[in-house]
Protein backbone atom coordinates (compact mmCIF):
# COMPACT_ATOMS: atom_id res chain seq x y z
CA UNK A 1 0.00 0.00 0.00
CA UNK A 2 1.48 3.35 -0.96
CA UNK A 3 1.49 5.92 1.49
CA UNK A 4 2.46 8.89 -0.41
CA UNK A 5 2.67 10.17 -3.85
CA UNK A 6 5.17 12.15 -5.06
CA UNK A 7 4.58 14.07 -8.87
CA UNK A 8 7.77 15.26 -10.63
CA UNK A 9 6.91 17.09 -13.82
CA UNK A 10 9.75 17.40 -15.90
CA UNK A 11 10.24 19.33 -19.04
CA UNK A 12 14.45 18.57 -20.75
CA UNK A 13 15.32 18.80 -17.19
CA UNK A 14 17.94 15.82 -17.07
CA UNK A 15 20.40 18.03 -15.36
CA UNK A 16 18.24 18.17 -12.51
CA UNK A 17 16.14 15.06 -11.82
CA UNK A 18 18.57 12.72 -11.08
CA UNK A 19 20.10 14.12 -8.19
CA UNK A 20 16.41 14.73 -7.35
CA UNK A 21 15.47 11.00 -7.01
CA UNK A 22 18.62 10.47 -5.38
CA UNK A 23 17.62 12.93 -2.45
CA UNK A 24 14.90 11.57 -2.18
CA UNK A 25 15.54 8.16 -1.77
CA UNK A 26 18.24 9.40 0.36
CA UNK A 27 15.88 10.98 3.12
CA UNK A 28 13.00 9.16 3.11
CA UNK A 29 11.94 7.84 6.47
CA UNK A 30 9.90 5.32 5.92
CA UNK A 31 9.96 2.40 3.22
CA UNK A 32 10.57 3.57 -0.61
CA UNK A 33 8.08 0.91 -0.97
CA UNK A 34 5.56 2.88 0.21
CA UNK A 35 5.94 5.83 -2.12
CA UNK A 36 4.49 6.09 -5.11
CA UNK A 37 6.86 7.88 -7.63
CA UNK A 38 5.39 9.63 -10.62
CA UNK A 39 7.32 11.69 -13.30
CA UNK A 40 5.54 13.12 -15.59
CA UNK A 41 7.45 14.33 -18.76
CA UNK A 42 5.94 17.04 -20.65
CA UNK A 43 7.17 16.32 -24.15
CA UNK A 44 10.67 16.89 -23.96
CA UNK A 45 13.39 16.55 -26.53
CA UNK A 46 14.01 12.19 -25.65
CA UNK A 47 12.49 11.64 -22.06
CA UNK A 48 13.58 7.69 -23.31
CA UNK A 49 16.99 7.76 -21.93
CA UNK A 50 16.05 9.62 -19.03
CA UNK A 51 13.37 7.47 -18.25
CA UNK A 52 15.81 4.32 -18.56
CA UNK A 53 17.98 6.18 -16.00
CA UNK A 54 15.71 6.81 -13.63
CA UNK A 55 14.65 3.35 -13.97
CA UNK A 56 17.72 1.89 -12.62
CA UNK A 57 18.10 4.39 -10.04
CA UNK A 58 14.99 3.83 -8.23
CA UNK A 59 13.80 0.67 -10.08
CA UNK A 60 10.95 -0.78 -11.79
CA UNK A 61 8.70 0.47 -9.41
CA UNK A 62 8.19 3.83 -10.80
CA UNK A 63 5.54 5.30 -13.10
CA UNK A 64 7.14 7.42 -15.90
CA UNK A 65 4.20 9.11 -18.08
CA UNK A 66 4.79 10.72 -21.52
CA UNK A 67 2.12 13.85 -21.62
CA UNK A 68 1.39 13.93 -25.28
CA UNK A 69 1.48 17.50 -25.13
CA UNK A 70 3.58 20.61 -22.76
CA UNK A 71 0.17 21.78 -21.47
CA UNK A 72 2.15 23.59 -18.92
CA UNK A 73 2.91 22.72 -14.97
CA UNK A 74 -0.49 22.36 -13.99
CA UNK A 75 -1.32 20.13 -16.53
CA UNK A 76 1.66 17.86 -16.09
CA UNK A 77 0.47 17.76 -12.24
CA UNK A 78 -2.79 16.99 -12.96
CA UNK A 79 -1.77 14.36 -15.14
CA UNK A 80 0.70 12.62 -12.35
CA UNK A 81 -2.05 13.25 -9.67
CA UNK A 82 -5.08 11.44 -11.56
CA UNK A 83 -2.59 8.63 -11.65
CA UNK A 84 -1.63 8.44 -8.16
CA UNK A 85 -2.95 5.97 -5.94
CA UNK A 86 -1.71 7.09 -1.98
CA UNK A 87 -4.28 9.61 -0.03
CA UNK A 88 -1.17 12.45 0.21
CA UNK A 89 0.11 13.81 -2.63
CA UNK A 90 3.41 15.84 -2.62
CA UNK A 91 4.15 17.97 -5.48
CA UNK A 92 7.90 18.26 -6.64
CA UNK A 93 9.98 20.49 -8.96
CA UNK A 94 12.95 18.70 -10.29
CA UNK A 95 15.57 21.15 -8.82
CA UNK A 96 14.55 20.45 -5.18
CA UNK A 97 16.68 18.27 -3.19
CA UNK A 98 15.57 17.10 -0.10
CA UNK A 99 17.44 18.06 2.88
CA UNK A 100 16.04 16.16 6.10
CA UNK A 101 14.12 13.11 6.78
CA UNK A 102 10.85 13.86 4.99
CA UNK A 103 7.67 11.55 5.79
CA UNK A 104 6.96 10.37 8.59
CA UNK A 105 5.94 13.67 10.37
CA UNK A 106 3.75 15.62 7.36
CA UNK A 107 1.98 11.78 7.24
CA UNK A 108 1.57 12.10 11.00
CA UNK A 109 0.38 15.30 10.33
CA UNK A 110 -2.39 14.34 7.93
CA UNK A 111 -3.45 11.60 10.16
CA UNK A 112 -3.86 12.88 13.61
CA UNK A 113 -6.08 16.15 11.80
CA UNK A 114 -8.44 15.20 9.11
CA UNK A 115 -8.96 18.72 8.36
CA UNK A 116 -5.44 19.58 7.28
CA UNK A 117 -5.18 20.09 3.68
CA UNK A 118 -1.77 21.27 3.42
CA UNK A 119 1.72 21.00 4.53
CA UNK A 120 4.59 23.21 3.42
CA UNK A 121 8.13 23.39 5.00
CA UNK A 122 11.42 26.01 5.03
CA UNK A 123 12.53 26.63 1.55
CA UNK A 124 16.68 27.01 1.53
CA UNK A 125 18.94 28.18 -1.34
CA UNK A 126 21.68 26.24 -0.16
CA UNK A 127 22.18 24.29 3.02
CA UNK A 128 23.46 27.81 4.51
CA UNK A 129 21.67 30.12 2.80
CA UNK A 130 17.78 30.11 3.27
CA UNK A 131 15.34 31.00 0.99
CA UNK A 132 12.88 34.48 1.65
CA UNK A 133 10.54 32.67 -0.50
CA UNK A 134 8.88 29.42 1.89
CA UNK A 135 5.58 31.53 1.66
CA UNK A 136 4.19 34.35 -0.20
CA UNK A 137 1.32 36.23 0.31
CA UNK A 138 -2.06 36.53 -1.81
CA UNK A 139 -1.91 38.33 -4.91
CA UNK A 140 -4.85 40.57 -3.77
CA UNK A 141 -3.08 42.15 -0.95
CA UNK A 142 -1.46 45.43 -2.35
CA UNK A 143 1.81 45.44 -3.89
CA UNK A 144 3.73 47.47 -1.31
CA UNK A 145 1.96 45.51 1.62
CA UNK A 146 2.46 42.78 0.21
CA UNK A 147 6.29 42.80 0.03
CA UNK A 148 6.63 44.28 3.70
CA UNK A 149 5.17 41.33 5.28
CA UNK A 150 6.48 38.92 3.25
CA UNK A 151 9.91 39.78 3.82
CA UNK A 152 9.34 39.97 7.60
CA UNK A 153 7.47 36.79 7.70
CA UNK A 154 9.86 34.82 6.01
CA UNK A 155 12.32 36.12 8.09
CA UNK A 156 10.82 35.16 11.22
CA UNK A 157 9.05 32.19 9.79
CA UNK A 158 5.63 33.31 10.34
CA UNK A 159 2.96 31.91 8.64
CA UNK A 160 -0.52 33.34 7.87
CA UNK A 161 -2.52 30.65 6.19
CA UNK A 162 -5.81 33.65 5.73
CA UNK A 163 -3.36 35.92 3.44
CA UNK A 164 -0.81 33.67 2.79
CA UNK A 165 0.22 30.71 -0.12
CA UNK A 166 3.10 28.12 0.42
CA UNK A 167 5.82 27.69 -2.34
CA UNK A 168 4.20 25.77 -5.27
CA UNK A 169 8.16 24.11 -5.65
CA UNK A 170 8.03 21.53 -2.78
CA UNK A 171 4.60 21.15 -0.70
CA UNK A 172 2.09 18.18 0.47
CA UNK A 173 -1.64 18.09 -0.05
CA UNK A 174 -4.96 15.65 0.50
CA UNK A 175 -5.42 14.06 -2.78
CA UNK A 176 -9.84 14.15 -2.10
CA UNK A 177 -9.39 17.82 -0.89
CA UNK A 178 -6.87 19.09 -4.07
CA UNK A 179 -9.53 16.91 -6.36
CA UNK A 180 -12.69 18.67 -4.74
CA UNK A 181 -11.59 21.90 -5.60
CA UNK A 182 -10.72 20.84 -9.48
CA UNK A 183 -6.28 20.73 -8.77
CA UNK A 184 -4.56 22.62 -10.68
CA UNK A 185 -6.25 25.25 -13.22
CA UNK A 186 -4.95 24.04 -16.36
CA UNK A 187 -5.56 27.62 -18.16
CA UNK A 188 -2.26 29.13 -16.36
CA UNK A 189 0.44 27.67 -17.70
CA UNK A 190 2.97 28.24 -15.23
CA UNK A 191 3.30 30.70 -12.18
CA UNK A 192 0.61 31.99 -9.86
CA UNK A 193 -1.15 28.01 -8.87
CA UNK A 194 -0.13 28.63 -5.80
CA UNK A 195 -2.36 32.00 -4.62
CA UNK A 196 -5.28 30.43 -6.70
CA UNK A 197 -4.92 26.46 -4.92
CA UNK A 198 -5.51 28.21 -1.29
CA UNK A 199 -8.04 30.80 -2.62
CA UNK A 200 -9.88 27.50 -3.85
CA UNK A 201 -9.40 25.21 -0.76
CA UNK A 202 -10.06 28.46 1.33
CA UNK A 203 -13.54 29.12 -0.37
CA UNK A 204 -14.39 25.28 0.12
CA UNK A 205 -12.54 24.26 3.28
CA UNK A 206 -10.96 27.01 5.14
CA UNK A 207 -7.63 27.95 6.06
CA UNK A 208 -6.23 24.30 6.69
CA UNK A 209 -2.78 24.78 6.54
CA UNK A 210 0.08 24.02 8.12
CA UNK A 211 3.75 25.63 7.80
CA UNK A 212 6.68 22.98 9.27
CA UNK A 213 9.77 25.08 9.64
CA UNK A 214 11.56 22.69 11.37
CA UNK A 215 11.72 20.64 7.79
CA UNK A 216 13.86 22.18 4.96
CA UNK A 217 14.45 21.38 1.18
CA UNK A 218 16.60 23.37 -1.30
CA UNK A 219 15.34 24.84 -4.22
CA UNK A 220 18.25 24.96 -6.27
CA UNK A 221 17.22 28.53 -7.99
CA UNK A 222 19.95 30.53 -7.27
CA UNK A 223 21.76 30.38 -10.18
CA UNK A 224 19.06 31.94 -12.56
CA UNK A 225 19.13 35.24 -13.85
CA UNK A 226 17.44 37.69 -13.18
CA UNK A 227 14.71 38.41 -16.32
CA UNK A 228 12.04 41.26 -17.55
CA UNK A 229 10.14 38.45 -18.96
CA UNK A 230 9.94 36.38 -15.84
CA UNK A 231 8.51 39.60 -13.76
CA UNK A 232 6.04 40.55 -16.53
CA UNK A 233 4.90 37.16 -16.73
CA UNK A 234 4.09 37.18 -12.84
CA UNK A 235 1.98 40.50 -13.01
CA UNK A 236 0.15 39.53 -15.65
CA UNK A 237 -0.54 36.11 -14.06
CA UNK A 238 -1.61 38.32 -10.54
CA UNK A 239 -3.65 40.15 -12.98
CA UNK A 240 -5.42 36.56 -13.89
CA UNK A 241 -6.02 35.01 -10.79
CA UNK A 242 -7.39 38.65 -9.33
CA UNK A 243 -9.33 38.94 -12.54
CA UNK A 244 -11.16 35.33 -11.75
CA UNK A 245 -11.78 36.17 -8.16
CA UNK A 246 -14.00 39.88 -9.26
CA UNK A 247 -11.14 42.66 -8.56
CA UNK A 248 -10.05 44.41 -12.01
CA UNK A 249 -6.98 45.06 -13.63
CA UNK A 250 -6.75 48.20 -12.22
CA UNK A 251 -7.03 47.46 -8.68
Amino acid sequence: MKRISIIIVTYNSESDIFDCVRSIQEYADIPTSEIELIIVDNNSREPETMFTQLKSIWGEDIILIKNSRNGGYGQGNNVGIRHASAPIVLIMNPDVRLATPFFTKPLSAFLKDESLIMYGMKQWYSPTTPSQSSFSCTYRMNGYLRTLIEALCNRINLFIPSIMHLSGSCFFIRKSSFEAIGLFDESVFMYGEEDDIRYRLEERFGNHILFDKSMRYLHLTTERAPSVATELKYLEVAMFQNEKKGYSKLK
